[in-house]
């Protein structure tokens, strides 16, 4: 990057930030699952040797703009992926996400326009996750919270004010699966968390956004789901019970149902580009809520592009995923 501006400078440059100005005549694809790091969290994770540790070493927000570019993405929506920030101190975890969200928010205001910012929360301290998302709506101009999936899923009892208060703000809230620490890699010998364990924890969220009523009580949050909804569609008959007929899925579906919040929430195409995936989620969840996702820096987008070309989706279709449908919901308020 380019020499700063002071903290102060840098806040203030903020206020005219936001969506409106983000999307101004800027025709691309819009990335909404694309990761970001500040170089000290991309020194932890290396400390750590957490899952995906080396792909992180090269990283800068230049390197994800020349891949944006090649995939024809104007627009990135950054969040923090696995491992987060917890790890078991509160007071580190409070500082992790201030100091990741003025990251990500610096990456916003340097790079205008290809950049927005999901922040971070340091849950599951609840207080001080209602202080960061004031913080990070109100000064940073974030458009949404991106969260991880994890033990206690988002429709646990505990984050209650976090999900009602992201309600009352209508916002975007953006998850990305993590395998749970009862299984993680050492589940099934010699296969990896990310073959597994995310994709059922995406489902896993989904599941207790529904179950727990907290999808009912949350009606304003747009919730996006990564990897295509991980398992859920091969969950649809266990979990809809006599909603999947084919009736009921050629229909409209009852407010409040569980198919009537399978298509409320968006899905993103990163790692879910084959026929399997995306015609399955077509048929459950219709075209108009799958958004164009990488998982960058994991993900390439030019190879995700060129893959979506090949899933079956008409040209109207597809230009709905690579933009129309994202943009709908980034300006919905």
């Amino acid at each position: 990057m380019n020499p700063l501006p002071s903290r102060r400078d840098f806040l203030v440059s903020l206020a005219g930030l936001g969506a409106g100005f983000m999307f101004q005549n800027k025709p691309g694809r819009i990335d909404v699952h694309h990761h970001f790091g500040s170089l000290e969290w991309i020194a932890m994770v290396n400390t750590k040797k957490t899952q995906g540790y080396q792909t992180w070493q090269p990283y800068t927000p230049g390197k994800a703009i020349e891949d944006m570019d090649r995939g024809g993405v104007s627009t990135a929506m950054i969040s923090i992926t696995t491992p987060g920030i917890w790890f078991g101190n509160l007071e580190e975890t409070r500082r992790l996400a201030r100091r990741e969200n003025e990251y990500g928010a610096r990456m916003v205001s340097d790079y205008k326009g290809r950049f927005g910012l999901f922040a971070v929360l340091p849950l599951p301290d609840v207080d001080a996750s209602l202080r960061e998302i004031e913080y990070a709506f109100d000064t940073l101009k974030a458009e949404g919270v991106g969260l991880l999936s994890n033990n206690k899923w988002l429709g646990d009892e505990s984050f209650k004010p976090v999900l009602d208060e992201l309600n009352r703000r209508k916002a975007i809230v953006y998850t990305h699966g993590a395998a749970p620490s009862c299984c993680g890699g050492n589940f099934i010998p010699n296969v990896p968390e990310t073959t597994i364990e995310y994709n059922t924890d995406v489902s896993r969220t989904i599941v207790s956004l529904i179950s727990s009523g907290t999808a009912n009580r949350t009606p304003d949050i747009r919730y996006v789901l990564s990897h295509g909804g991980g398992t859920i569609t091969a969950l649809t008959g266990r979990f809809l019970g006599n909603e999947a007929t084919a009736e009921n899925l050629a229909g409209t579906p009852q407010p409040n149902s569980r198919l009537y919040h399978l298509r409320r929430f968006y899905y993103d195409t990163a790692a879910s580009t084959n026929p399997v995936n995306i015609q399955s989620l077509k048929m459950l969840v219709g075209t108009s809520q799958i958004v164009f996702g990488t998982d960058h820096p994991f993900g390439n987008s030019a190879n995700i592009a060129a893959a979506l070309q090949k899933v079956g989706l008409t040209s109207d279709e597809l230009r709905a995923v690579d933009r129309d449908n994202a943009l709908r919901m980034m300006m919905r308020k």
